[in-house]
């Protein structure tokens, strides 16, 4: 276990190479598939600025996941980072520390009025132990990404799953599909989450983990009614009496037909864990690290005099702004998938 902990940037590094693996390789399909093509192409076209903000966050979180040991000289100051991974992000941007709070640009620390190490570098300041607020910024970049991505990869297939089946079978399966979905409606979703992040280990997946068991519902119901629906179609009711099994009419005519519900139900899921996360982290038992962390320790900052405000500013800025731009992605690849937009320009 703790072989595992020491090098947990193998594992960072191992993910990271696979994801760009898996980008590229989807990148030369898309290429190759001229309607997703033309389509991706006229949704970026509808909101470059909002991917290129939302690619930006990207490549943070990617400089942020990808470390190794070494690179730090014998005479540093800090003897304990020789021997810690350390990644792109911490080489480039991070070991701006200083002593205490200092505002945006400053050149003496806030309250003891005296001089920084590193005088009118700090673009937005530093915490009450001394970090660079921007650097602290731009780390929770990965751990939103990681909440938000990774949680919808575990609550989007789960939904699906349950979802198709009770539409589809009906019977039996629906019942006990429906039954399950009644059961956890009916618990106050922040009480089941609380309850179920205090009964499971603590760490960063644990914690995804439980935002995805609880949060697929909703997606559950809307896939299961819709299902209902695509099964009665003729072109489905065509397959199944021509023998096609009921796999292969779920594969290739079922779901296919939920891929726009998806993609709506992607953005709003994961903006929706995003701030979920927020919420847990002024609980003290979030993601340590995120955005929802910052703002939870700064909470007393805002009641002083003067005001500490350069730390929930931060936040703030990097919530917004990831947010923001994944909505407006969202909504150009749909209006850019949908027939009656499609010839649009927004």
């Amino acid at each position: 276990m703790v072989s595992a902990l020491t090098n947990s940037h193998h594992t960072s590094n191992v993910v990271v190479l696979l994801l760009v693996l898996g980008g590229l390789w989807l990148g030369w399909r898309v290429k190759r598939n001229e309607p997703w093509h033309d389509a991706l192409a006229d949704a970026f076209r509808r909101g470059p600025t909002a991917w290129c903000v939302l690619g930006l966050y990207v490549l943070v979180a990617l400089a942020d996941s990808v470390a190794w040991k070494g690179g730090v000289s014998a005479a540093a100051p800090d003897q304990v980072a020789r021997f810690e991974a350390k990644s792109l992000l911490d080489r480039a941007v991070g070991g701006k520390t200083e002593k205490s709070y200092s505002a945006p640009l400053a050149t003496r620390e806030f309250a003891r009025d005296r001089p920084l190490v590193r005088p009118g570098t700090h673009l937005l300041g530093t915490d009450k132990l001394g970090r660079d607020v921007l650097f602290v910024t731009l780390k929770g970049a990965r751990v939103a990404l990681l909440v938000g991505g990774f949680t919808s990869l575990i609550a989007i297939p789960l939904a699906l799953l349950f979802g198709v089946l009770a539409g589809y079978f009906g019977k039996w399966i629906d019942d006990g599909v429906f039954f399950v979905m009644s059961t956890l409606a009916s618990m106050p979703s922040v009480l089941l989450l609380v309850a179920m992040i205090t009964a499971l280990p603590r760490g960063t997946i644990w914690v995804c983990v439980a935002l995805g068991v609880t949060s697929w519902v909703g997606f559950c119901r809307l896939a299961r009614g819709e299902t209902f629906k695509l099964r009665e179609l003729d072109y489905v009711n065509a397959a199944r009496a021509l023998g096609a099994s009921h796999a292969r009419i779920i594969v290739r005519h079922i779901l296919p037909n939920l891929l726009h519900l998806v993609l709506i139900r992607f953005v709003l899921l994961f903006s929706a864990l995003v701030l979920s996360e927020a919420v847990l982290s002024w609980l003290n038992i979030g993601v340590d690290g995120s955005w929802g962390q910052m703002v939870a320790q700064a909470k007393n900052e805002l009641s002083r005099d003067p005001i500490v405000w350069w730390n929930v500013a931060g936040a703030t800025v990097g919530l917004v702004g990831l947010l923001l731009s994944i909505n407006v992605v969202g909504d150009t690849i749909r209006d850019a998938l949908d027939p009656r937009t499609r010839g649009d320009r927004a």
